[in-house]
């Protein structure tokens, strides 16, 4: 009897010891971590001039006006760009149809840019593994600047000071920042949006 009340003791000790610990004093501590570094905790949000948000910088948008740079296309949800159906399209690259759609981007973004179907990048044509990657490569987006410069009636050297502002190193799988540069198109997008 001694015995079997130590134990249901125990039991009971361990069990409120660990329901203060793992269901309140573990939660506390990530809270406040989330608030010292609130930026990234909140999703790395953005905001208009107004304090409106305008989405995440690390969650791709469908361009559908002109004067805006084109990120890489989507393959979440139906219609792309849904981050709550973030994937890839698990289609095999060596599909007719996908290879039929790759000609078709590339025709697309060709006629759009201006220039000849060779000269567009893999990019342009093919979404990332979530369908939702914000950057480009710096090519990619020098290839867009005089027709975001045209439709905006901007200098062109404004659009490409823009674009290096918005350009950050790219990390390679080692860890290191040899990558080449990369431009976030969300915050790009943005900063036109904003007039900066």
């Amino acid at each position: 009897m001694n015995k079997n009340f130590r134990l249901i003791s125990t039991t009971i000790k361990a069990y409120l010891l660990l329901t203060v610990v793992i269901g309140l004093l573990y939660p506390a501590a990530i809270w406040v971590v989330g608030r010292i570094w609130s930026d990234n905790a909140d999703g790395s949000m953005m905001y208009d001039s107004a304090g409106k948000a305008q989405g995440s910088e690390l969650i791709a948008q469908e361009v559908t006006k002109p004067g805006f740079f084109y990120p890489r296309p989507s393959a979440a949800g139906d219609n792309g760009y849904d981050a709550m159906s973030s994937s890839a399209s698990n289609v095999s690259p060596y599909s007719k149809e996908f290879q039929a759609e790759i000609e078709q981007r590339r025709t697309d973004v060709a006629a759009r840019e201006g220039i000849d179907p060779v000269q567009v990048p893999v990019e342009a044509v093919t979404a990332s593994g979530s369908g939702l990657d914000p950057h480009i490569s710096e090519e990619y987006a020098q290839l867009q600047a005089p027709r975001v410069a045209k439709e905006r009636n901007l200098p062109q050297a404004e659009v490409e000071r823009l674009i290096s502002e918005n350009s950050e190193k790219a990390i390679t799988e080692q860890g290191s920042q040899e990558g080449g540069q990369l431009v976030n198109v969300v915050k790009l997008n943005a900063a036109l949006a904003n007039g900066q």
